[in-house]
This record gives C-alpha cells, structure tokens and sequence, in this order.
C-alpha cells in the first residue's frame, strides 16, 4: 500500500513545485538584511545540445523552470523588494554588487550611455543624500530627469507596491510596450526578476501598467543585485 502510494505523491509534489514557479507569486520570504545565499554554488541553466552548437545562442537562454537556481534567485529579489518599500536603505545596500554596484534605468531600454550606477555605500546614505542627479531624460518632453535619489526611487522605482505585484516573471518580461527591452542584452551572464502589475482600469486603454524589473549577477554563494529597471507605457 505506502509503495502504490509512493509515484502519485512524487507526481504530486513536482506538479505543485511547476505550478508554484508559472503562477502568480504573492508569498514574501524574510527579508534579512544579507544577500540569500544558495544551498549550492551558481549552476548555469542546463543547455540542450541544439542551444550548445551556438555558445552566444545558449548563454542567452535561461531555463524558467530550474528550481536550484530560481528559488534562491527569487528569494533575494521578494527580499530586495520588501528592502525598498520600507525604505530600509541598510539592508538594500547589503544586496548591491560589491564591486559592480548598481545601475539604474528609468524607464524599460537600458542606456549605459546616460544610466547611473552608485555603489553599496552610496545606497545606504541614499535617504540623507540631497545631491540632484541627472538620470536620464523623461519620455515625451524630452526634459532631463533631475531629481534626488529619494525622488527618484519615489517615481522611477517605487511608483507602485511591487509586493502586490500580480505577475512575476522569471528571466521574463510580463508586460511590455512600445520601448525596446534590451534588458538581457545589456546584462549578459545576469538573470532578472519582473515584478509586474498590469493595467487595472479598462478605462485607460493598457496606459496604467508599470514595472520593477531587479537584475543580478550570481556570486560564488549569493545573487548580487547589478540594475534595477522601471517599466511603464510609454510614447
């Protein structure tokens, strides 16, 4: 009986793990104030023999469903969410690339050109830095975008609670627009978590959806946070 038992329960556990990793993600893990370490040192995605003839072909493919990656991967991600809505700028800063720092994108194309990067300590002073930064130029006026870190996280990061986010990808885009999404391009050999929230109210069309798109590198034991991406529509 315990062994005509055993393969449903296997069955089981392995369809609940897919289904946990395809839908909608709303359980938020600690957020210690350390990058999440894995169990295992980082393992690339396996690669099929088609995808190996063609080494920039195979780096570019992540497999959505490798769960010794995913799971430590989308654990420092809820963590480095949470960090940011309570405005725990300490914490945050533990997760920032060490040497790389991190860079960031207003809105979904990254542009080394105009993007700014700080490091871990610049990160932690953010709330008592009151230097104006030029991070780009706002999308239909053309205006720079000169503000604050704190107004910036404030409108180009933050602008909605991405702990209620409804749809969470994976190396994934969840929700697009007209912008060029070169995120995996711009980060080779990093892996992204999007933390989307779709359009709410039919009444404006799909115009209302917005985005937090965190990109890591992978360390000997911890993802380590390198960019972190706004997505909204845009003209």
């Amino acid at each position: 009986m315990k062994r005509s038992l055993l393969f449903p329960c296997t069955l089981c556990l392995i369809i609940g793990l897919l289904v946990g990793m395809l839908l909608p993600i709303r359980l938020w893990t600690d957020s210690s104030p350390r990058p999440v370490a894995s169990n295992n040192a980082f393992t690339p995605p396996p690669v099929s023999p088609s995808q190996s003839e063609n080494s920039s072909s195979a780096a570019a493919q992540k497999d959505p469903l490798n769960a010794l990656d995913n799971f430590p991967l989308l654990n420092t991600a809820c963590s480095v969410n949470r960090c940011i809505q309570q405005g725990d700028w300490t914490a945050l800063s533990a997760y920032v690339h060490p040497d790389r720092g991190v860079t960031f994108t207003p809105y979904s194309t990254v542009d080394p050109r105009s993007d700014l990067t700080f490091t871990a300590s610049q990160i932690k002073g953010l709330g008592n830095d009151q230097t104006v930064y030029t991070w780009g130029v706002e999308d239909g006026r053309g205006d720079p975008i000169q503000m604050t870190m704190l107004d910036y996280f404030a409108r180009y990061v933050y602008d909605s609670d991405y702990t209620q986010a409804s749809e969470i990808g994976v190396d994934r885009i969840m929700t697009g627009g007209n912008a060029l999404e070169n995120l995996a391009e711009a980060y080779p050999g990093c892996r992204f978590v999007d933390f989307s929230i779709p359009s709410a109210d039919p009444v404006n069309d799909g115009l209302d959806w917005s985005s937090l798109k965190l990109v890591f590198e992978p360390g000997a034991d911890a993802w380590y946070l390198v960019g972190i991406v706004h997505g909204e529509w845009t003209i």
